[in-house]
């Protein structure tokens, strides 16, 4: 019988020897996620589209004596979502943790951005979690397992200059927060991530407009925290089957503001990326 994570309750949980499918895995969060579930003995699933870099995380975790096992995968194809799912349940027998991870992002105006942007970015980030989900769930039910969705703040507020982000993101708060309520009779469970900014090379590979790589500076709110941080915070809401995660001291004030004073946040985040919208124009 394969591995199974309990229901929540008080009892100790751990993730050792169980199955780890992390989708983006080859650098930034997704990688640091890897490496922290593998040091607490979890077998870990490797999806990204960047084979070189991708089977290079499957090494070093190899050499670190963590058990992985790599598969080059385009998130926004289907058939390829539903082959890299099967071929890492084929290799360890099941998935316990789904790891959402796998994302672009755009920074433009909505005026100048062409539609094609707005499509690949949802492909990538709603579509692609949607797919590795399907071709996932069967097997995170019967192990009574987790899907965790990197969703950022981006999923639960608004982010002026990233619309294309911003809809990804709060299309699957919409699909996850609901499909929680679907497997949760079953002893699944889903949990919700939402980090603030974090030094990683998605913005440097952030889109613009025409859906070129943008090269204008980037606006953040607050100091940006490592993937390291993220990892560890995630690691720790896991273990505890938390429902949703707001990361960093400016992300939940940012979180409540936006709440209890929405249009006072709206003209705080249009002042702070005043800047860089501006520059998106040039």
């Amino acid at each position: 019988m394969g591995s199974t994570l309990k229901p929540a309750g008080k009892e100790n949980r751990t993730f050792s020897d169980k199955v780890i499918l992390v989708t983006g895995a080859a650098s930034g969060i997704g990688a640091a996620i890897c490496r922290k579930f593998a040091g607490a003995g979890a077998k870990i699933g490797l999806i990204d589209s960047d084979e070189k870099n991708v089977k290079d995380m499957e090494h070093s975790l190899l050499e670190s004596g963590a058990e992985a096992f790599a598969v080059k995968c385009d998130v926004s194809v289907e058939e390829e979502c539903n082959f890299a799912v099967a071929a890492i349940i084929g290799r360890f027998g099941g998935i316990d943790v789904l790891v959402n991870n796998a994302g672009i992002t755009q920074r433009s105006t909505f005026r100048d951005t062409l539609s094609s942007v707005y499509r690949k970015v949802m492909e990538i980030n709603f579509f692609g979690s949607l797919y590795c989900t399907k071709a996932a769930v069967e097997s995170i039910i019967a192990r009574k397992g987790m899907i965790i969705v990197i969703e950022s703040m981006a999923g639960v507020t608004p982010l002026l200059g990233r619309f294309g982000y911003c809809a990804s993101k709060h299309a699957l708060h919409g699909l996850f927060t609901t499909l929680r309520t679907e497997i949760r009779k079953y002893g699944a469970h889903v949990m919700t991530v939402c980090p603030g900014f974090v030094k990683t090379n998605l913005q440097t590979r952030a889109l613009g407009a025409d859906g070129s790589i943008t090269t204008h500076p980037q606006s953040t709110i607050g100091r940006q925290t490592t993937p390291e941080s993220v990892a560890e915070e995630i690691y720790k809401a896991a273990l505890k089957r938390k429902n949703m995660v707001v990361l960093t001291f400016m992300g939940k004030l940012g979180y409540w503001i936006s709440r209890i004073a929405p249009i006072f946040y709206e003209k705080l985040m249009a002042r702070q990326f005043r800047s860089e919208l501006e520059k998106s124009r040039i």
